[in-house]
């Protein structure tokens, strides 16, 4: 009775092992090779739970297990996630299977079916779907599971491999009926090779169904560079390597060169190895660094690595680094860059398009950036209260080159190019062309600019100077900043206010407003009001300039013309070497030499109407229209049809314009001549300190030094002054009250 007692009592305590989890479903099979317990539903099996033997049975039907295999099927039998160790404690009551020491965990998809014992295997409803090559293993100190909920949890230190990453975490939860790994804190996950990226995480879940692990709190990091968000999506791929990321809130990222970047979400695709492909960075995208003095801005970014590096890797059999190959951004895209620390230039470059496209120098620094449509470029000061010049550059296309630092060394504009340039106080400066290139110092100025294929330039009337509008057009234009110049070739045109000028080359300072034309110069100043009182300029007739060369002055209005120079207005004329003229005033200032001196012509008209012109030459002249007054000096000559005239100094008074017969140029009235005159009428000749003439009546009145007429026909004259004619042989000599007129006459025998 004993012994039927102790053996009954053996029974029930190994019964209560089965018959417990029958109440949920759960069937236990007892074999020589241990047992196999399994849960089902709807004729598909959940989970099975392994173990080559059972030690011995605990008060409470506890159960000591070894060699534990937990194999999780899912409802479709879609997986084969495994859960094994050495020694587990299986409590039927609670249906909680608790692991003595280290376990293991592989989470897998599709490939090979997990190993079972035979007897396990045949007793199994649904053989279990085969698992992949690469699953992703977790080791933990101490695991339970319980199978009436499908939860696994630790407490413990877990580590885990993904293909091509190792991590580990603090505390685990694996809830089998979501298919999903809860990592709960002090997530860390580093990538093979001495380049891989390192991901710090809060916590974190790991998703089969999508197959992706969702960290919070996250701090990536990678040679230098690190980012941050609050949330970060790895995406698997089948074989669990790291496919895609993606941070859907606000992140953050910076590198070691003082690069901070800031968007509102990103998504990074990588490729074999787990090598960066491409990026996205969208939502409004910020980035600045102080050490490059840049800082930008667009709407979203895309990020194209260099293809070959995992290629290059694989060849050589090193892990080299994933370089990023260019930036393509979107948006309202902004580039600034502003003068380094202590550099004395305080101007800032912004260079603005609705999408641009940066091609990358060793992964770090900018090679080029490319606009994909119409872009700007600005250069002004700094500090905007100093209200410095700003200079705008706007091109249906840009292609910027960056030197050392992704400073600025060059850009290329085309297509409707368009500068424009404001400085406070005076008339915008506008110059537009089919093509542009500006090179900048290191210091970030723009120390050269050419424009080409028709160049325009235009400043605006206006300004504290109170300037006219000025025009240009030319093949080609180069500006440079040292003295603010702007030098013009291929056939230049010059339109300012009613003056009109064509050069070889022309040569415009855009502060105050002074200009140098050389070669084959043609000015005509056409704008010209009548002015009544006036003399030779006082025509509203176009006054017309020819030289190899001039200056000007915008603000005074004045030009000096040198090489050959020549002016003119309707039959007036002069010449010389050099010729200065002031279009405001009305004035010319003409200077030559005695081999080169200046020549003018004038139009007299005798008491008959008859008309006549007179030449006049001498080293200087000055002229004003205002007194109608010509001035020579230095040895003066006048050539008429009344004869030759010589002196030291001369000086032509000019009719009013107004009394001329349809309003023609003031015509010549009278000469005033002194200094060693002489006078050649035909075969006479006259001598002495002054002469007047006039024009009108051709008469001449010789005086001082004891004027002298000489007459090889009808003999000599001396007197104190002589009156003589130019179309007539008379002379009247008149004496003083010392002296009487004397006459010499030759007799023919």
């Amino acid at each position: 009775m004993v012994g039927a007692f102790y053996l009954r009592a053996r029974w029930e305590q190994h019964r209560s092992l089965f018959e417990l989890p029958k109440k949920v479903s759960v069937d236990i099979q007892q074999t020589s090779e241990g047992f196999t317990l399994s849960k089902s539903e709807g004729g598909r099996t959940l989970f099975t739970i392994h173990a080559s033997r059972a030690t011995r049975f605990k008060e409470g039907g506890r159960a000591t297990l070894h060699d534990v295999s937990i194999t999780f099927y899912g409802r479709q039998s879609e997986r084969a996630d495994r859960i094994y160790g050495s020694d587990f404690e299986y409590d039927p009551k609670t249906g909680t299977v608790v692991s003595r020491g280290e376990v293991e965990i592989d989470l897998a998809g599709t490939g090979e079916r997990p190993e079972l014992g035979k007897e396990a295997s045949q007793h199994l409803k649904v053989q279990p779907p085969p698992m992949p090559k690469e699953p992703i293993h977790v080791r933990l100190e101490q695991l339970s599971f319980n199978h009436k909920s499908g939860v696994a949890q630790s407490e413990g230190k877990a580590e885990f491999r993904l293909t091509h990453a190792t991590g580990s975490a603090r505390g685990l939860l694996y809830d089998s009926k979501k298919n999903e790994l809860l990592l709960r804190s002090a997530i860390d996950i580093r990538g093979d090779g001495p380049h891989a990226e390192r991901i710090q995480a809060r916590s974190g879940t790991l998703r089969k169904e999508p197959r992706q692990l969702v960290l919070r709190g996250v701090e990536m990091s990678s040679e230098g560079h690190q980012l941050e968000t609050e949330q970060l999506v790895v995406h698997l791929a089948h074989d669990n390597s790291m496919q895609r990321v993606e941070a859907e809130q606000p992140l953050k990222m910076s590198g070691g060169d003082g690069l901070e970047v800031r968007a509102a979400r990103g998504v990074l695709t990588l490729g074999e190895g787990s090598r960066p492909q491409s990026g996205w960075l969208g939502g409004g995208v910020d980035f600045s660094s102080q050490l490059q003095a840049t800082s930008g801005h667009a709407g979203e970014v895309r990020l194209q690595f260099s293809p070959g590096a995992a290629q290059a890797g694989k060849e050589t059999g090193s892990k080299q680094p994933a370089q990023l190959q260019a930036i393509h951004a979107r948006g309202g895209v902004e580039l600034r860059q502003w003068p380094p620390e202590g550099s004395k230039n305080r101007r800032t470059l912004v260079m603005t398009s609705d999408a641009m496209t940066f091609s990358l120098r060793d992964g770090r620094e900018l090679s080029t950036a490319q606009t994909e449509g119409p872009g700007e470029l600005r250069v002004g000061a700094s500090d905007a209260a100093r209200g410095d010049e700003q200079t705008t550059i706007a091109a249906r296309r840009f292609t910027a080159d960056f030197g050392r630092r992704n400073h600025l060394r060059s850009v290329s504009g085309s297509g409707g190019v368009v500068v424009t340039a404001r400085a406070q106080g005076e008339a915008d400066k506008v110059s537009t062309s089919e093509s542009l290139r500006a090179e900048f110092s290191p210091a970030g100025e723009i120390s050269s600019a050419v424009q080409e294929g028709d160049v325009r330039y235009r400043e605006g009337a206006g300004g504290e100077q109170g300037r006219r509008g000025r025009s240009v057009t030319a093949a080609r234009a180069s500006y440079a900043p040292r003295d603010e110049s702007l030098t013009l070739t291929g056939s230049p045109r010059i339109v300012d206010g009613g003056m009109t000028m064509t050069a070889d080359q022309v040569r415009l300072m855009r502060r105050g407003g002074a200009m140098l034309a050389t070669g084959s110069v043609k000015t005509t100043y056409s704008e010209l009001k009548a002015q009544p009182n006036g003399a030779m300029l006082a025509s509203g007739e176009p006054v017309h300039v020819t030289a190899e060369a001039v200056s000007a002055e915008q603000s005074r209005g004045s030009a000096r013309y040198s090489g050959g120079a020549r002016l003119w207005q309707g039959a007036n004329i002069v010449e010389a070497p050099v010729i200065e003229f002031d279009e405001q005033n009305r004035t010319i200032v003409a200077r030559g030499d005695a081999v080169h001196p200046v020549r003018s012509v004038f139009v007299r008209e005798d008491a008959k109407g008859k008309i006549a012109s007179v030449l006049l030459t001498a080293p200087q002249l000055k002229y004003s229209d205002r007194e109608r007054l010509a001035s020579y000096t230095g040895g003066v000559q006048a050539k008429s049809e009344d004869g030759v005239l010589t002196a030291e100094r001369a000086d032509a008074l000019l009719g009013a314009a107004g009394n001329a017969q349809g309003g023609a140029p003031g015509r010549l009235e009278s000469i005033v001549a002194s200094g060693g005159v002489l006078v050649r009428q035909r075969e006479r000749s006259v001598r002495g300190e002054k002469l007047e003439y006039q024009a009108r009546s051709g008469t001449f009145v010789m005086s001082g030094g004891s004027p002298t007429l000489t007459d090889p026909v009808n003999g000599t004259v001396r007197g104190n002054s002589l009156t003589f004619y130019s179309r007539d042989d008379r002379v009247v000599a008149e004496g003083g009250d010392a002296s009487r007129a004397v006459t010499h006459t030759h007799i023919s025998r």
